[in-house]
């Protein structure tokens, strides 16, 4: 069942992250900030992706990782990079949007592509410092002839440091939320105000697609992190106050298989963020879907199929790609 779920997430994330990139740097399509985090984030994603096919195969081996310890600790890096990187580029975006909506002029300089740039390399040295370490500890164990990797049992030398990663999850996780949270809910106030006071410039749209996109990021942090790191912070807490009992391991075991199924996913959640954050990209997918629903709905008679497919391809392939309107 895991091994098709991860086989599921290889697929989507790849094919909408490449297309995400794609899009991106077509010749002509100006970069803002908002272009830069959402790239990178895409970045992220697809280097989780190269990680997949060894997930797959440990789960269709039956939790036997036939790789050894050192593609273990690649994937265990790769794995939390992404994570960590994931959860501060969206903090990113929901400042972005933050600046854009409430402080649009006074900040002008903060949403070039430059300093947007020098914050996503800032964000990939912090994550990938942040999991370094994971490089220098085993995570492979052997349980009953079969080498787990990335497993309870396997991790439970990190687990003997509750003080150190429940300070960790507070820093790298829990103020990231309430910084998005509390972004979220200032675009929402500024927005009010826009509609009540100038009602024609509130209809205009591009400020409530700020609000729809922060919203988002908020849903994707809500769904796919804040499952797995209340697991880890409620069971290191147990383990400050007193040894865990054996049913308490065992609920935190199949809790947290459950959880990084659900953190996973958010490589394939981020090209929902981009439908909402790139016109060019929702009108690209939204053209699509109308091809395949013409197609579907209407059969041609034989002697206008030619025409009629050929006036469909010619629709398609003059959709104006505009730039992003977020």
């Amino acid at each position: 069942m895991l091994s098709l779920f991860y086989t599921a997430l290889l697929v989507f994330g790849t094919l909408g992250n490449i297309l995400a990139l794609h899009l991106a740097y077509q010749k002509g399509k100006k970069i803002n900030s908002t272009n830069v985090y959402l790239v990178h984030l895409a970045v992220s994603d697809l280097l989780f992706t190269l990680a997949l096919p060894g997930k797959i195969a440990y789960y269709v081996l039956d939790f036997s990782w036939p790789f050894g310890e050192g593609l273990c600790r690649l994937t265990a890096f790769i794995f939390y990079v992404n994570t960590y990187s994931g959860i501060y580029l969206m903090a990113c975006v929901s400042v972005d949007r933050y600046v854009a909506v409430v402080h649009t002029h006074q900040c002008l300089p903060l949403r070039r592509p430059r300093p947007a740039r020098l914050i996503c390399v800032a964000v990939w040295v912090l994550a990938s410092l942040q999991t370094a370490p994971l490089l220098l500890l085993s995570m492979t164990k052997l349980v009953a002839s079969r080498l787990t990797c990335m497993e309870y049992d396997s991790v439970q030398p990190v687990l003997t440091l509750p003080v150190v990663v429940l300070v960790i999850s507070a820093l790298s996780f829990c103020g990231l939320v309430g910084i998005i949270l509390f972004r979220y809910v200032r675009i929402t106030m500024k927005l009010c105000r826009m509609a009540r006071d100038n009602p024609l410039t509130s209809r205009k749209g591009h400020h409530r697609r700020a609000c729809l996109l922060t919203l988002v990021v908020l849903v994707a942090v809500l769904v796919c992190f804040i499952p797995y790191h209340f697991n880890v912070i409620q069971f290191m807490v147990r383990k400050v106050l007193h040894q865990p009992t054996c049913p308490e391991q065992r609920a935190f075991k199949l809790c947290l298989q459950l959880t990084v199924c659900l953190m996973n996913l958010n490589c394939s959640i981020d090209p929902v963020i981009y439908f909402f954050a790139s016109t060019r990209y929702r009108k690209w997918l939204l053209s699509i879907w109308k091809l395949k629903a013409s197609a579907s709905s209407t059969s041609p008679a034989p002697g206008k199929s030619s025409s009629e497919a050929q006036n469909i391809n010619q629709t398609g392939g003059s959709l104006p790609l505009e730039e992003n309107e977020v």
